[in-house]
Order: structure tokens, then sequence, then C-alpha cells
């Protein structure tokens, strides 16, 4: 339209222009022409911006299978240490948050009240016994005089049971012998096992009750210890077809992720929680450097097997459409090409793929999104040395 336009003009000019004049005029429709027809090819060879991707290539390798989650750290064991008898305090053997060993003194009461039980208990037990000595042979005198026809049956009845209550007294006395030295015992408080000590919530002169509920400190066994997590009941099937394995555990701090511990899989409940569809299971840790700490949330991550020979890629190069799983595989002439794929299981890394692929093929997985059919693409970072 606009060189049409330029052409009316130059009859226009034609027609009332000296001949001169007309030469200028004609040249110059020439030249814009010429210009006019160069621009619009330019425009009709421009192209398309390339697309900036990222790949990387499928391979073969070995890959774990594992269930990725978070627990809770547990102590094996915990006591709320208390008193069995009252006392007043005379020493305290630990520091708060101090490592014991099992039978470690940790408080001990004054123990001059229960020597004294005790003393009494062993004076009433001596003369008891001294009685029931002397009744015991009144009753073998009587006896063999009963046996001579020298005593009257009454009489030795009497003798006989004269001894056997002497008797009782003193199995009386050695129970009491028995508590009074256990009360002497329980004055100095003990630690049940080996473990970690929390908070010492009492001090030297205070008065302890015998039995209260409050704990004098609450001791923790960290090593060996325990985390707690739960699977979702739908997973429960591949547990059980791999829980012959012994499957392995690994938990890990999220704030130091690279310090983890293994371990192995100790518990798994015998029943589904109805309430939340779940299956408790434990990981025991030996925890000798003491990573994990009770009550900490910790990643978890339970390796149920390593599958050999898997075809693998990195997880976002596969995306889903209306046709299911798919990936971009990238063309020797730098375009790219959407391939549907088989994904066997995948994590937020890792996918396993049971077939639509080939070891060695480049895969996109950074601006899938963005490619276009027939668009360029430019290979912003090469992941052919990275292992998905």
């Amino acid at each position: 339209m606009r060189i049409e336009r330029m052409q009316r003009n130059h009859a226009w000019l034609v027609e009332r222009s000296s001949p001169a004049r007309t030469g200028l005029v004609l040249g110059g429709i020439a030249l814009l022409a010429l210009l006019a027809a160069t621009g619009c090819g330019a425009k009709r060879t421009m192209r398309a911006p390339r697309v900036a991707v990222t790949v990387a290539q499928a391979e073969r390798r070995s890959v774990p299978l594992q269930i990725v989650t978070t627990g809770t750290v547990e102590p094996v064991q915990t006591a709320d240490v208390g008193s069995q008898v009252g006392g007043v305090i005379t020493r305290i053997s630990f520091r708060e948050g101090q490592d014991v060993a099992a039978g470690q003194e940790l408080i001990q009461l004054d123990p001059r009240p229960f020597r004294a039980a005790l003393g009494q208990a062993l004076g009433q037990l001596a003369k008891d016994e001294a009685q029931w000595r002397a009744a015991r042979l009144d009753a073998e005198r009587s006896q063999k005089l009963l046996e001579q026809n020298l005593v009257a049956p009454a009489e030795n009845d009497q003798a006989q049971a004269s001894a056997e209550a002497f008797w009782a007294a003193v199995r009386a006395d050695s129970a009491n012998v028995a508590s009074a030295r256990l009360e002497l015992e329980y004055s100095s408080i003990r630690a049940p096992f080996a473990g970690r000590t929390g908070k010492l919530n009492v001090h030297v002169g205070d008065l302890v009750k015998a039995g209260t509920s409050d704990p004098l400190v609450t001791i923790n066994q960290v090593q060996p210890i325990r985390v707690h997590f739960t699977l979702p009941q739908d997973q429960l099937p591949v547990l059980q077809r791999y829980l012959a394995g012994d499957p392995k555990v690994f938990a890990s701090s999220p704030a130091d992720s690279a310090r983890g511990s293994q371990g192995r899989l100790a518990f798994v409940d015998n029943a589904v929680d109805p309430t939340t569809g779940t299956v408790l299971l434990k990981g025991e840790f030996a925890n000798r450097d003491g990573a994990l700490w009770p009550g900490e949330m910790v990643a978890v991550r339970l390796l149920l097997a390593v599958e050999p020979n898997a075809l693998v890629v990195p997880a976002p190069a596969v995306a889903t459409g209306p046709q299911g799983p798919y990936v971009y595989v990238l063309n020797p002439d730098s375009t790219a090409t959407a391939r549907p794929v088989q994904v066997k299981r995948a994590d937020d890394v890792t996918a396993v793929l049971a077939g639509g692929l080939q070891p060695g093929e480049t895969v996109v997985t950074d601006g899938q999104f963005r490619i276009s059919p027939g668009a360029r693409l430019v290979v912003r970072r090469a992941g052919q040395g990275k292992r998905p």
C-alpha cells in the first residue's frame, strides 16, 4: 500500500513538474521504495528468541527405595526420680545435666533416723530370739517329761505354744529389721539406670516427703536413643514387603542435616491409628556422639532397599499433562520434543522411570514450560556431569 501511494504521488508530480524536477522526484521515489522493500524483508526474516533451559541426562544407577518423613526423638527409658522415704537432704552428688551411671548416688537424705530405727529393730530381734531359745528349751524338756508321764499334757501344750509364739515374734522382728535396713538404703537415692540428668528440683536442707509425685530430678537414657515417626497406612504394604530385610533408619536435625545418624528399625506398631490413619514406627540409634536430643524434631529417612540399575532422571524434568507424565527430550537441532514416560516412583529429587527414555538421552529440567513448538533452545547449564 505504501508503494502504491508513492506511485500515485509520482503520477501527480509528473503532470505538474518540469522535466528536471521530475527526474529528481522519480529518483527519490525509487530510493524510498527500495528502503521500504528492504524493511519489509527484514521483518519477515526476524528470528524468534531462543529459550534458555537447564538439562540433564537420563542414566542407570542404584537407587534407594526410601520413605522420607519427620519424627521426634525420645529416650529409650525415662525416670522421674523420687524418694521412697522422708527426710532432710544432706548431700547432692551430681550436677544438673550430668551423665550418671546406673546405681550412682544422686541425693543423700539424713541417715541418722534410719540408722536408729534399724538399731531398735535389731535390739528387739535379739531380745525375742533369746526368749525364743529359752522357750524352745522349755518345750523340749516338757516333751521329754510328757513321754515319761511326769507332766500333764496341758502343761506340755502350753510350753509348746509359748515357744511357737516367741518364734513368730522372731520372724516379725526379722521383717522389721529388713524394713529398717531397706529404709536406710533408700535414704541414699540412686540412679535407676545410666542416663542424663535434667533440672534438679531440690536443694540441700530441703525436707523430702516419702512417695511424693513431684520428681526430685528426671533422668533420660540417651545412649541408645529412639526416634518415633508415623507412616500413612497406604505405605504399609511397601513397608511389610521389605520388613524382613532389616530396614535402616537415618535421622538428622533440620539445622544440621549433614550430621546425620544411622540406626535400625526397632518397632512397628501392631495396629493403624484409626483417628489419623497412620502406623507408629520407632528407630533406635546408638547416639554415641549425642547428636540426637530428646524432644527434638528431626528429618527421618527410612531406607527399605536399594534398587540396582534403575533408570532415573531429575524429578523436576517430569511434568504431568492430560495424557499423563512426560518429559522434554533435547534434539540434535536444539529443539525439544515432548515424550510420554512411565514413572515407577519419585521423590523431590529423583524420578525412577519404568520406560519412555533410554540412558544417555538429554532431558530438560528447567524452563520446559516456556518451550513452544519448533522453539530453539539454549542450554544454560549442562548437567551431564551431575547425577540426578
